[in-house]
């Protein structure tokens, strides 16, 4: 299927987790990776930076632990606006919980960490987009080197929080198949793949390094369940392009659902849902 694509503003907007204990999760996001905490109550927490909602968090008590065959989430990548943020966030890490990976990737310099019910986290910056490696067809080149943690940390500004301007970068999904991922994000959705390597795919709109990862590394092979991923959202610029994204799924095999925000919902491969609303 040809697809016009999607504008270059697009961009992802919130995650929702299903997690089993609702204080401890709020208090691991709030105090660890810095986001503030926008509403909470006994069932649910939303999360975020001054007043832009980023995380929402769903207590499933009865949910079972996500089984080692189901796809999923692997990780929900926060960036930062500064090198002095990723710093800050590292310092956090490091006073209060366990990083399990660091790496400079060319583009982008990464923090890596799990939260309390194993959900991956990846905590980043972006080098200016003029600096970025290309390839020959145009699409970005990503390394992975070791990062000097001990400069970065010399980088914090000392805040306790994420500052203003952060995001939610990326999502990087563990998938069944990449074919079925790019059938669907890509042929269907619009994203332009970015990387194609053995057992991992990233697309993205615009240019950028990536919007959504997909990996196969640890051979998912059931749809999602159990706690975990609920959602992610794309945002995008106007209702010219939620009106093309949806016209190009509803030809698709996939069922479009409308949600109350004016958006549409669509379960997509390996059943995980994917929510679409313009910015406005």
């Amino acid at each position: 299927m040809t697809t016009d694509g999607l504008p270059q503003q697009t961009r992802i907007g919130r995650t929702a987790l299903r997690v089993n204990d609702i204080e401890e999760m709020t208090g691991f996001y709030r105090d660890i990776v810095g986001l503030d905490v926008l509403h909470h109550s006994d069932t649910s927490s939303v999360l975020g930076v001054e007043d832009t909602p980023l995380l929402i968090l769903a207590r499933e008590e009865d949910e079972r632990q996500r089984h080692s065959s189901a796809a999923g989430l692997f990780h929900n990548a926060f960036r930062v606006p500064s090198r002095e943020a990723l710093g800050d966030a590292l310092a956090r890490i490091r006073e209060h919980w366990e990083l399990s990976g660091a790496s400079d990737h060319d583009v982008s310099e990464a923090l890596y960490l799990t939260d309390p019910e194993d959900n991956g986290i990846e905590i980043y910056r972006d080098r200016p987009r003029e600096d970025w490696p290309r390839n020959g067809d145009g699409s970005v080149r990503m390394g992975t080197y070791p990062l000097d943690l001990e400069a970065l940390e010399g980088a914090a500004a000392g805040d306790a929080g994420l500052p203003a301007g952060t995001d939610i970068g990326h999502v990087h999904l563990e998938v069944s198949s990449l074919e079925a991922f790019q059938n669907f994000y890509v042929d269907t959705v619009g994203f332009e793949v970015q990387v194609d390597d053995p057992g991992t795919v990233f697309v993205s709109a615009g240019g950028y390094h990536h919007h959504i990862g997909a990996n196969t590394w640890n051979q998912r092979s059931q749809p999602v369940s159990g706690r975990g991923l609920s959602w992610f959202e794309v945002l995008l610029p106007d209702t010219g392009a939620l009106d093309g994204v949806q016209a190009r799924i509803t030809d698709s095999q996939y069922p479009v659902i409308e949600t109350e925000d004016g958006g549409i919902a669509v379960t997509g491969p390996d059943e995980i849902e994917v929510r679409f609303r313009t910015e406005t």
